[in-house]
Order: C-alpha cells, then sequence, then structure tokens
C-alpha cells in the first residue's frame, strides 16, 4: 500500500512539470464524441457527433468532414468555411464530450488494470496513477511497449519485440521516484501497453512460524537468514542443519535441490547463502518422515501456496 501512495504521490509532482494541453490542442480520431453549435443551422446545433472509424463526421447540410488528425480549431475552421455556402457569417463552437480515441492499455499489478483514455498528453506515471497506482505485490519496473509505426520510444534500452511489430523498453520504478533519472517518466502514446509486472519472490517453507513467500519489491535477492527472520523465525521442531533450498533449473519445471546448514550460519560459523528469485527455502521438522517426501510435499505445498497468492 504504501508503494501505491507513493506511486500516486510522485505521479502528481512528476505531472506538474507536464503541461497537458487545452482541448483545442488535443488531436482527434476515430471514436471522440463532439457536441457541435453552429449559429443559424438548426440541424447541427447543440447535438452530438461521433468520429467515425474511417475519421470522419457525417454532419447535417454540408455533409462528410474529415476530423481525424485535426485540432478542434482546425476541425472549427473546415466546418466554418464549408458553413459559408449555407450562412453569411457562420460561428461555430466545438466541444469534446467523450474521449475514445486515445487508448492505453495498463496491466499487471496496478489496481484497476484494464484500458484508459489519454485525453492529451499524459506522462508514464500519470497513466499509472490512471490505473490506480501499484499494488503492493508490483515489481521494481514498469514495460513499456509500442507499435513500430506509430515512433520511438524515447529510451535507452529500446528492443524489438520477436514479431516485429513493436518496440519494448523499461524503466526503474525507484529510480523516477528518487528522481535519479526522471527523463525516465516519457509521454505516453495512444495504443502503447503498458505492464507492471508483479516483483520476484522467494518463499520459506517447513517448519517456520509463518511459512509462505516474500516479496522483493525492493531488492534483487535475500540472504538465507534474512528469509528466515522474515518468516519471525524457526518453528517448535525444526532442522535448520538439514535445511535446503529448493532452486528451479534453468529452462525446466524441476528444482534442485542445494543443502544448506541454517544451525551453522545462524552461528557464524558457515557464510549465509543468497536465495533468487523464486527459491524455496525448506526446513524440516524432527518428526520421523522421509528426506524425499517432505522436500516432494514441501514443493507442492509451496506452489499452491504462491499460486493462490498471486490471484490477490
Amino acid at each position: 500500500m504504501k508503494v501505491a501512495i507513493g506511486i500516486l504521490a510522485a505521479a502528481v509532482a512528476l505531472g506538474q512539470a507536464t503541461t497537458t494541453p487545452a482541448p483545442h490542442e488535443y488531436v482527434l480520431g476515430p471514436d471522440d464524441q463532439l457536441k457541435i453549435w453552429a449559429l443559424g443551422v438548426d440541424e447541427i446545433t447543440d447535438k452530438p457527433f461521433r468520429v467515425d472509424p474511417a475519421g470522419y463526421l457525417d454532419l447535417p447540410e454540408i455533409g462528410k468532414v474529415k476530423a481525424a488528425g485535426l485540432t478542434l480549431d482546425g476541425l472549427r475552421s473546415e466546418i466554418t468555411e464549408r458553413l459559408k455556402k449555407l450562412v453569411l457569417h457562420p460561428q461555430v463552437s466545438i466541444d469534446i464530450v467523450d474521449y475514445g480515441s486515445q487508448p492505453v492499455t495498463v496491466m499487471g499489478a496496478v489496481n484497476q488494470a484494464g484500458v484508459r483514455q489519454l485525453q492529451g498528453n499524459k506522462t508514464l506515471m500519470e497513466v499509472i496513477a490512471l490505473a490506480g497506482g501499484l499494488r503492493p505485490d508490483a515489481g521494481t519496473t514498469i514495460k513499456i511497449a509500442r507499435e513500430v509505426d506509430r515512433g520511438p520510444i524515447p529510451l535507452l534500452n529500446v528492443t524489438r519485440d520477436a514479431t516485429g511489430k513493436y518496440n519494448v523498453a523499461q524503466v526503474s520504478i525507484p529510480d523516477i521516484l528518487a528522481a535519479r533519472n526522471p527523463a525516465e517518466n516519457i509521454l505516453i502514446q495512444p495504443h502503447d501497453v503498458i505492464t507492471v509486472p508483479p516483483a520476484d519472490h522467494v518463499s520459506v517453507i517447513g517448519d517456520v512460524k509463518k511459512p509462505g513467500p516474500i516479496l522483493l519489491t525492493n531488492r534483487q535477492n535475500i540472504s538465507a537468514l534474512e528469509a528466515l527472520a522474515m518468516a519471525e523465525g524457526l518453528g517448535p521442531q525444526p532442522k535448520p542443519q538439514d535445511a535446503k533450498i529448493l532452486r528451479l533449473v534453468p529452462g525446466s519445471t524441476e528444482r534442485k535441490e542445494i543443502a544448506v546448514n541454517l544451525r551453522k550460519i545462524q552461528e557464524g560459523k558457515a557464510e549465509d547463502i543468497t536465495l533468487r528469485a523464486d527459491d524455496i527455502l525448506f526446513v524440516p521438522d524432527s518428526t520421523p518422515k522421509k528426506a524425499g517426501a517432505k522436500i516432494a510435499e514441501a514443493a507442492l505445498s509451496a506452489a499452491v501456496g504462491v499460486a493462490v497468492w498471486r490471484t490477490f
């Protein structure tokens, strides 16, 4: 929750430095809905008209007018010019009543994922704020995908996706919040796809007081002792000397076992071990049960626990 609040505050602060255009600077497109007043032309006055998929308005008396790509001033000039054939001194006023041509998709660990309308210039953090801010399980990066024909992404780490249709880049949330690289708070373009991946995690299971996943929201890794401390320490009948790290084999769903003597680490007789994202630290209990069965049972329990946790 602190992360979500922080991101909203940062978005507001950073957004103050970004000028959101007045409505007359907004570039119209399909699905925008306009209300048009044309003095002396009752068929048009005070009626809503929606820009069709081809970018046109179909107006009484003057027919189809290309609206897509024009600002309100440009469209007003075009309609005024057309009306000169009907009215001596035409006067036209236009308001946007519904924005529909600048969708941006926000997915992942945000509070209100879905499609938002930009309604003018919006920075990355402003769009995140429009999506309700980050969830507590959000990671430390935001990914942006933009269709190639819509122009480049103004970031240094841009790559092309496998289809060749999208440019993809990512930014660091901590860097933006700490103002270490405010230039990464880029302007978002219509049809961009913004994804906030969930944070990496490790799991501590077995005979500990608080088993479960530990989010790595502000760090890349964590030590075994730190993870044990965050699990509130050992349970009533642990065998810390027989603890194991269950680590995914690259490119596989299988896990390999890495022996770790937590007792010696706690006593300072062995070096602490760094856990990687998706590692499972398993602390067996001292009840008689085959070690292999214990580990298999613990791994299954962790997998189910993480699956449940990821749904929140």
